[in-house]
């Protein structure tokens, strides 16, 4: 899946959830408000209008019992204004009753009120024909029961009606909490949704990249052969299939440059070789006498083929370094001798160059076993080296420590010292710290190359540096004993 989509396929995730969240309130808010319609046009008019007809009993009770004593028609045509308002009180509650109990209470209370009306009109006819204390007894008996009966129905269906407010309300908080809470919930999973994805990209993204990265570091410090594993199918995928195509031409380069030199290097080495010994003839006058300006072209020759040989051979050892095919044959030797060797093979060239030379060492028995020449090779590039980048009036110190588990040899000057930044490529072939002074970059190289393969697989070679201030650049390179262990005489 393309990182285009992944964004968007997490978004467009947050995007529904958001929307279902919206369809959700809006249905919720839709109810709410159906409610509230619901109170606000149908039961409080209802209450109201119970509650009026509700009290109407009372006058009715008052206008009969006057009438009762006083026989004024005037009551009794009030009484019938009451008794018509009240049956259209009862029919207009109809229309408000929803429920079963509703209904059944008004009924009841339409019914008594029309056995109640009865009633009245009996005594009447009994008031009409002078009988007032049957009149009396029935309207403070039957009248009076069947009003009560009335109010008491009316007083119910007000209960009902009120509780049916009640339930609404209760509804209404209902919804209004089930609303808050489906809302906080949805939107604590948006926000989980989104965070978790974007998590997972960004982890993802910052995983390949850091891969990336130090696949990136690798190829930059000469290593093209560790290819990126590639997981996924999207941009950063195909960014590190490029990049293995990358490292993989890279290498190819790498290997045909390793051939180009050592092609070169060998084609050039025989007649450089003979260039170099037929100078060296002219030189020893085997020709014949020379001139003093052929004597000083002779020289130039000589210095040069010397100095082009140097750098072939350099160039050759290089190659069979990094091949893994520089041949190491090991023997018993004293490396105190060694260094004493490369001491006294350099010291012309620091007394040229004004620079004290000097050899330490520390410990008793110095024997182990490696290639002498190799070591030699070895010792001598690192005093050359520190006397190249020593100035007049410097001091150089090679010093071999032995200890009960190592040899360690180390080269100290006062030179220039090496920037903190370049410290951990010196040993790159063709990497110079302070390339104004001259040199090819592969005497170091050469160094790590010697030390390597003497490693072997029985210990692991150690070859370092320190730049200190004042000025002061130290190598050192341990060197093993058999196993680990003293090679006694």
């Amino acid at each position: 899946m393309r990182l285009a989509s992944k964004i968007f396929l997490t978004s467009a995730v947050v995007v529904v959830v958001l929307a279902i969240v919206g369809v959700l309130s809006l249905r919720a808010v839709g109810r709410l408000a159906s409610v509230n319609r619901e109170i606000t046009t149908r039961t409080v008019p209802a209450l109201r209008l119970a509650a009026s007809t509700r009290d109407v009993m009372p006058t009715m009770v008052r206008l009969e019992a006057r009438f009762l004593v006083l026989q004024d028609p005037r009551f009794m045509t009030a009484w019938n204004d009451r008794a018509d308002g009240m049956r259209a009180n009862l029919d207009r509650l109809r229309a408000y009753a929803t429920s079963g109990t509703e209904t059944r209470l008004l009924d009841e209370a339409a019914a008594g009120f029309e056995r109640y009306v009865g009633t009245v009109g009996q005594i009447r006819t009994l008031l009409a024909r002078g009988e007032r204390t049957r009149a009396t007894a029935l309207s403070e008996g039957a009248a009076r029961s069947l009003a009560d009966r009335v109010e008491a129905n009316l007083d119910a269906l007000t209960e009902a009606m009120h509780a049916d407010v009640l339930h609404s309300q209760a509804e209404i908080a209902r919804l209004e909490a089930r609303t808050w809470s489906g809302v906080l919930l949805a939107l604590t999973a948006a926000v989980s949704l989104a965070l978790l994805g974007s998590g997972l990209i960004a982890h993802r993204l910052t995983l390949s990249l850091g891969t990336l990265s130090a696949a990136t570091a690798e190829v930059a410090a000469g290593h093209f052969d560790r290819p990126i594993t590639v997981e996924s199918r999207d941009e950063i995928g195909e960014l590190a299939r490029s990049f293995n195509a990358m490292a993989l031409e890279l290498r190819r380069l790498e290997g045909t440059k390793e051939e180009f030199f050592a092609s070169v290097s060998h084609e050039l080495r025989s007649p450089l070789t003979s260039i170099r010994e037929g100078a060296h003839l002219l030189r020893e006058r085997v020709s014949g006498p020379l001139t003093a300006r052929q004597q000083r072209l002779v020289e130039i020759i000589a210095a040069g083929s010397d100095r082009l040989l140097g750098l072939v051979n350099q160039i050759l050892e290089v190659t069979r370094l990094r091949a893994g095919v520089l041949p190491i044959q090991r023997s018993r030797l004293e490396l105190d001798t060694v260094v004493a060797r490369a001491v006294d093979e350099l010291r012309p060239r620091a007394d040229q160059a004004g620079i004290v030379l000097e050899r330490e060492q520390s410990g008793e028995e110095f024997t182990c076993l490696g290639d002498e020449d190799r070591l030699l090779q070895v010792i001598v590039n690192l005093v050359a080296n520190a006397i190249r980048f020593t100035p007049r009036g410097g001091r150089v110190v090679a010093r071999v420590i032995a200890t009960s588990a190592e040899l360690e040899i180390q080269v100290e000057d006062t030179g220039v010292g090496i920037p903190a930044s370049e410290l951990a490529h010196i040993f790159e072939p063709y990497r110079q710290a302070h390339s104004h002074r001259g040199g090819t970059g592969l005497g170091l190289a050469i160094v790590r190359g010697v030390a390597q393969a003497h490693g072997g697989t029985g210990w692991p070679p150690r070859v370092t540096t320190e730049a200190r201030w004042p000025p002061t650049t130290r190598f050192s390179r341990s060197t093993p004993t058999i196993h680990g262990r003293r090679v006694s005489g």
